[in-house]
């Protein structure tokens, strides 16, 4: 196998819920949910430039996959978003507390140099914003 990921898939408990937090709230690019003919079709995917993120029920995630929807938080992963500042961190942050997110962790200073803090989406899925002082982020 070769080292790529293309596709995140989130399940949510509410999919018109989760595409208005992440289009309307965190204004990523999407063309809305497609795939309403199918059952269990129902999906919306956002650009992020080299990989693309889904939203799909998490009913009908567990029932592509074939096994029970699983109970319980997804606590166990976070997403990271990468900036270039720590101003750019507490904008991502207030953009998302007003979009609806719960802030997890307030950015703060971190124990490796940077600066970073969590969120979580109305789904509880758990986003790291951190600046990294040695990594440069390219837009």
């Amino acid at each position: 196998m070769k080292p790529r990921i293309t596709l995140i898939t989130l399940g949510v408990d509410d999919l018109e819920r989760a595409v208005a937090f992440y289009r309307d709230g965190l204004g990523l690019p999407t063309n809305g949910i497609v795939g309403r003919e199918f059952e269990h079709g129902a999906v919306a995917f956002f650009d992020l430039g080299a990989v693309r993120l889904a939203l799909w029920a998490r009913s009908d995630l567990a029932h592509d996959a074939g096994r029970a929807q699983p109970a319980g938080t997804s606590a166990g992963f976070a997403l990271a978003h990468n900036v270039n500042t720590r101003e750019e961190v507490d904008a991502v942050m207030a953009q998302a507390a007003a979009a609806g997110a719960t802030i997890v962790k307030p950015a703060q200073e971190t124990f490796w140099g940077g600066y970073a803090g969590y969120f979580a989406d109305p789904d509880n899925h758990l986003w790291e914003i951190a600046w990294n002082p040695q990594l440069r982020v390219e837009d």
